[in-house]
């Protein structure tokens, strides 16, 4: 590993490894498979997202599996490039830049994801024991509740504090209190739909995209 930064010099260096992060971040991996498949636009589908949970109403589960794939790896690639050739700190500045680049993609007018998967393939690349920790939760319940959106709210709460508390990983921790608090932002209509009852459960039928203000059903990667 290099020798450290000095920090006369380090700002362009950050900047670096942000910028890299949020161009692989900003990769729209659902609205590329789909175009490709044939489909269309995945944005005038379902609610209108461009994530996994979206993709999977056009009923093509291997579409889904592809996007949730490719959403992911885009932050793992990021963190992991980025930590091989210098360390951890600008791997985590690479790697909230991926998940930035995911929500907001310059491509799509800053209008993308939610960020679920991203968030996760990033953490597999900085802590995994934490992401199958956090796999587990979400898929625990998402068995339970059926609901995408509270699997994921669930999980993105518990994981920065069980990175202080139980693996005492405390820079990673720290970043990952922003990552969940812009992945919660990003819920809010989904926040209010759960509360409200309304919420649509995973496995929902797919339904032209309703007011882009609005979108309808269970939406979360």
């Amino acid at each position: 590993m290099p020798e450290p930064i000095s920090w006369a010099f380090a700002w362009p260096y950050y900047l670096a490894a942000l910028a890299f992060g949020y161009l692989l971040g900003s990769i729209p991996f659902g609205l590329l498979f789909t175009r490709m498949a044939g489909l269309g636009d995945i944005r005038k589908i379902g609610s209108g997202n461009i994530g996994t949970t979206n993709v999977l109403r056009t009923g093509r589960k291997s579409l889904a599996a592809a996007t949730l794939l490719g959403d992911g790896l885009k932050g793992t690639v990021a963190v992991l490039i980025v930590n091989h050739f210098y360390g951890q700190e600008m791997a985590l500045i690479a790697g909230l830049g991926a998940f930035l680049g995911h929500l907001f993609p310059v491509w799509l007018k800053f209008k993308g994801g939610k960020g679920v998967a991203t968030y996760l393939g990033i953490l597999l690349g900085l802590y995994w024991p934490m992401f199958l920790l956090a796999a587990g939760i979400w898929i625990a319940m998402a068995f339970l509740f059926r609901y995408s959106s509270l699997s994921a709210l669930t999980a993105t709460l518990l994981t920065p504090i069980v990175l202080y508390l139980v693996f005492h990983q405390v820079q990673i921790a720290q970043m990952f209190v922003l990552l969940s608090v812009l992945l919660w932002a990003k819920h809010h209509e989904n926040i209010g739909r759960l509360l409200r009852g309304e919420e649509s459960k995973i496995g929902s039928k797919s339904k032209p995209a309703a007011n882009a203000s609005s979108p309808p059903g269970d939406e979360s990667a």
